[in-house]
């Protein structure tokens, strides 16, 4: 019989009768790790710019695979990764929608790496496979359908829309979206050997109904084959189409609906602005993607879908995860829930949030961001060096020095970036580059906000 490693040895396991005591030294080291990574970094995200920040990774690396092993590996790498982090849980970083996980998502997602389920078999994963299809249901019952199924992301969620479409209405299904539509659309159309989309203007940032109504009509007989793809929440500006304008229209024309409402759908949470969500309800397919408006660790993603049944193509038989006399023995068969094979509940940090928080905490979290986002333009509206684009729809503030070029804008944002000071996103709208505040971060204060536009100021040259 082997000898187990000792108590402090990087070889010991995390589940099991000891993985609780292996364990809880190394979650110290590792918070400990973050702590002064956060503190070497003192700031949004590292100084020095891609090069500096690569250099020390590499230091702090060394050799990849080296001989022997190191016994402060973990805290090392773990510090190297703070200090080269950009945190989205500092007020100052705002580009992306990257939110700041809650802390009890965070230590839910800790279970799933310790316990290791994964989601291809019933017996790999007996818990996890039941409470993925409670909260699966719950969630796209908030939508208005049936049943949804767990992804990685928006990307994955519209790839797999686009593929229950083509096997619902044959392999010339084609795909009608909005110029201001998100890329994972029209590259999924490509993947999966769709023809071309049309694209359809979006002048105001938004689908025009009027132009969609006239594409639809255009294409007359075709429409029965058609796929609308309508979102909620564009990545530019958080603008949402005109939702229940384009269900009407859908339906009149025989056209299939998918909403991607990967960035908006946590709006439903929120008793306040779920009804800009109105007509959600009407579509084949919807996005939903927690790790933006949702505070989950990535990744945390799903696809809703009206007809059950449309999920059946994902079926596959493979006789060690579900032979047919095991699932006629009552035994779950998971492999028709994902295009994936191995996958992790991340189901467990979605169904701990929504118990731990509920609908109005949760609705609370939107709300703020929302109404920092409504504080972020009202200040810059008031403040004569800037311009800003328009009032935000959710969370995102659109905005830029007055009087500079488009080239100026772009470098004060680098030369941000570069200092560490701020991270701020880029976005071109009306043919003008503006800088992008996506603000996610429900913990920013009002004096948070007025220090981003400083900063902003003092960067611009005159």
């Amino acid at each position: 019989m082997s000898t187990p490693p000792p108590p402090d040895h990087p070889a010991r396991l995390a589940s099991g009768p000891d993985g609780p005591h292996a364990l809880r030294p190394l979650l110290d080291t590792v918070l400990d790790a973050l702590d002064s990574g956060r503190r070497a970094r003192g700031g949004p995200l590292p100084a020095g710019g891609p090069e500096a920040v690569a250099a020390r990774v590499r230091d702090a690396v060394g050799e990849v695979v080296p001989e022997h092993g190191d016994p402060d590996a973990l805290r090392g790498l773990v510090h190297a990764l703070a200090e080269g982090a950009a945190d989205p849980a500092d007020p100052l970083c705002a580009a992306h929608l990257h939110c700041p996980p809650l802390a009890v998502a965070t230590a839910a997602d800790l279970a799933v790496s310790a316990l290791n389920p994964s989601l291809d078999s019933w017996d790999q994963a007996p818990a996890a496979s039941e409470l993925e299809a409670l909260v699966t249901r719950a969630l796209a019952h908030e939508t208005g359908l049936a049943d949804s199924v767990v992804t990685t992301g928006g990307t994955e969620s519209n790839q797999l829309a686009l593929l229950l479409a083509r096997e619902s209405h044959g392999g010339g299904v084609r795909l009608v979206c909005g110029a201001n539509a998100h890329h994972s659309l029209p590259r999924a159309a490509w993947l999966l050997g769709l023809p071309e989309p049309v694209i359809v203007p979006a002048p105001s940032g938004t689908l025009d109904p009027a132009a969609l109504h006239s594409v639809l009509a255009g294409l007359g007989g075709a429409c029965g084959s058609l796929l609308v793809a309508a979102t909620a929440g564009t990545t530019d500006a958080g603008l949402i189409d005109p939702l229940p304008e384009i269900a009407g229209l859908c339906a009149a024309h025989g056209a299939r609906l998918h909403i991607d409402a990967a960035h908006g759908g946590g709006l439903l949470f929120s008793e306040r602005h779920r009804d800009k969500l109105t007509g959600l309800e009407a579509a084949h397919t919807v996005t939903l993607d927690l790790h933006k408006l949702g505070w989950q660790p990535v990744a945390a993603g799903l696809l809703a879908v009206r007809h059950p049944r449309d999920l059946a193509v994902l079926h596959q038989r493979a006789d060690y995860l579900n032979a047919g006399d095991d699932t006629e023995a009552g035994l779950p068969d998971l492999l028709g829930r994902s295009l994936r094979t191995t996958r992790r509940p991340d189901v467990l940090k979605i169904a701990v949030t929504l118990k731990a928080l509920g609908r109005r905490g949760l609705g609370a979290l939107v709300d703020q961001v929302c109404a920092r986002a409504r504080e972020f333009a009202d200040l810059i509206h008031d403040h004569p060096g800037f311009e800003l684009h328009d009032r935000p729809t959710i969370s995102t503030v659109l905005f830029r020095p007055a009087g500079v070029t488009d080239d100026a804008v772009a470098a004060v944002r680098r030369r941000l970036l570069t200092e560490g000071r701020a991270v701020l996103g880029r976005a071109r709208l009306d043919d003008r580059l503006w800088l992008k505040a996506t603000l996610l971060n429900p913990d920013t204060r009002t004096e948070d906000l007025a220090a981003l536009l400083k900063l902003v100021e003092g960067s611009t040259p005159r």
